[in-house]
């Protein structure tokens, strides 16, 4: 394990590797990231989604002033969402919009009666719906719950600059560098101009972005965190 995302994946204040014993004199609160498993051009991995929201889930961490870092937990990732427009793509697998909402609904329900606080932490723009109706819900019912989204200022839209430059920041081995293409089918934008450090500023943007929302917790009617 490698690559600046191993590093982020292996912090220790993960859900996986914790103990309900541990759980249980903790009362965390708990981030969840939330992803996808579709094309991304022939350059990026079908996880690019999830493997962005995991990474910044953890480095969030670093940056929740006010609370000790023992306070919040990073569950495993949730690796599927509404990919329905990249459905005629190999290796994209969409569970839709209705399926992601009634899982994220559950997930919260569970989650919620040992967890004091859950924010959902989403690396896929097709998955808003879905957050917002789930996220807006579980707080009706009186759970504390919020959602921040991975944005950079003037990111373009789909494997192009902005996730081509995070992912040679996160996971370089993992870019398929001989297959940058300005205009490749399945690609919005322009990948060939990335750059490690063009993701390192964007990561730290996206990262930043996130703490600043979580911190101040300020939820709109759908739970989306201000």
């Amino acid at each position: 394990m490698n690559s600046a995302y191993d590093r982020h994946v292996a912090f220790p204040s993960g859900l996986g590797n914790s103990t309900s014993k541990q759980l249980r004199s903790m009362s965390p609160m708990l981030i969840i990231p939330v992803g996808s498993t579709e094309q991304h051009g022939p350059h990026l991995p079908l996880d690019t989604d999830t493997r962005i929201a995991t990474a910044v889930a953890h480095a969030v961490l670093g940056h929740l002033d006010g609370a000790p870092a023992g306070d919040w937990a990073v569950a495993p990732p949730v690796c599927y969402g509404a990919s329905g427009e990249h459905e005629g793509f190999p290796g994209t697998v969409s569970i839709g919009t209705a399926a992601l909402r009634l899982l994220l609904v559950e997930y919260g329900r569970s989650a919620s009666s040992w967890a004091s606080r859950l924010v959902f932490v989403n690396g896929h723009g097709g998955n808003v719906e879905a957050l917002a109706a789930a996220v807006a819900l579980l707080r009706h019912e009186g759970r504390d719950v919020g959602w921040v989204p991975c944005i950079a200022a003037d990111a373009d839209a789909h494997a192009g600059h902005t996730e081509t430059s995070v992912l040679l920041h996160i996971s370089p081995g993992d870019v398929a560098s001989a297959d940058l293409a300005p205009s490749e089918l399945g690609v919005l934008g322009d990948p060939t101009t990335a750059t490690t450090a063009d993701g390192e500023r964007i990561f730290a943007e996206m990262v930043d972005g996130c703490a600043g929302r979580m911190r101040r917790w300020q939820p709109d009617r759908n739970g989306l965190l201000l």
